[in-house]
């Protein structure tokens, strides 16, 4: 939580700068006031946590900040439940200054975070009426096409969502990538070696644009193939390629990823062939934040 009260700490400095002119202009400073955060329109949230950090933590001056205990913040939905426009989704009662300071961060994490989890659930949803037992489970994954210093609070969003985590940073799994190949040279048994220098627990991905390339992949026995903006043929006939190359084999599937090209319209048809991941960048990388405002309700001073 330290990196994310650093993040909220940067934040709040850029907004306010020096000092907020108009809030101490106009409002007395020992005004406390009730206010609700309303979803403008249907979504999935998260960040609440966030959010309330944000109103509770305080500039006490010489750029020091601290949390405060002047702020009462009551959640009324929890992270990852769905929302209707008009809703409320928290209550804050506190002093008038802060909230008013700090509604602009706290409004741009939540709806910002919460936007990520409404797209990765539509994602979600076009695709799990496909869960039978016809089909493997289609987990919809991201990516690291995250906004700088955002990756943990964007893959918090994405869990929200229903989607999984593809690697937080680069020590956490092998992904072997087209410019990896071009620069090393490596071919399938090259590969295959790499298993003995890393952990077991640590997967070994491969990057395929071809079949000659889901060949190598095969040869090299790695624990997940990726299909990189393929068309859905070519998909199709790499499945089936996997398929038949498990026959009379003793040792687990490799489990098949679809990367590249995935839109809302196409991934029913893509999860129809039988993959098991289906990783997009977009929900991170170009998610619409979800509108979600605050309303002042009155002023007890």
């Amino acid at each position: 939580m330290k990196k994310i009260d650093s993040l909220i700490k940067q934040a709040l400095k850029e907004d306010i700068g020096k000092r907020d002119l108009t809030t101490e202009l106009l409002v007395p400073k020992d005004s406390l006031v009730k206010a609700r955060i309303i979803a403008q329109e249907d979504g999935v949230i998260a960040g609440l946590k966030v959010a309330e950090k944000v109103f509770r933590i305080q500039n006490i001056g010489c750029g020091k900040w601290e949390v405060g205990d002047g702020i009462k913040f009551w959640a009324k939905v929890k992270d990852g439940d769905k929302v209707r426009k008009g809703e409320v989704v928290a209550e804050i009662y506190g002093p008038a200054r802060t909230i008013l300071t700090a509604e602009r961060v706290a409004l741009n994490f939540l709806g910002h975070l919460s936007g990520i989890a409404t797209l990765t659930a539509k994602y979600v949803n076009a695709v799990h009426p496909l869960t039978t037992k016809h089909y493997p489970l289609t987990r919809i994954y991201d990516t690291r096409k995250t906004t700088p210093l955002w990756r943990e609070l964007e893959k918090y969003a994405v869990r929200c969502g229903g989607g999984y985590n593809h690697r937080l940073n680069l020590s956490e799994q092998v992904l072997i990538k087209d410019n990896h190949l071009r620069v090393s040279k490596l071919g399938g048994e090259q590969v295959r070696k790499l298993r003995k220098k890393i952990p077991k627990k640590i997967k070994i991905e491969m990057e395929t644009e071809n079949l000659n390339q889901v060949k190598e992949a095969l040869t090299a026995g790695v624990d997940i193939i990726m299909l990189d903006n393929m068309s859905l043929t070519q998909m199709k006939k790499a499945v089936e390629l996997v398929q038949r190359s498990m026959f009379n084999v003793q040792r687990k599937k490799p489990e098949i990823e679809v990367s590249g090209g995935v839109n809302l319209k196409n991934i029913r048809k893509i999860a129809q062939l039988g993959v098991e991941r289906i990783s997009i960048g977009e929900i991170t990388h170009s998610a619409p934040a979800l509108d979600i405002n605050l309303e002042v309700d009155f002023s007890v001073k």
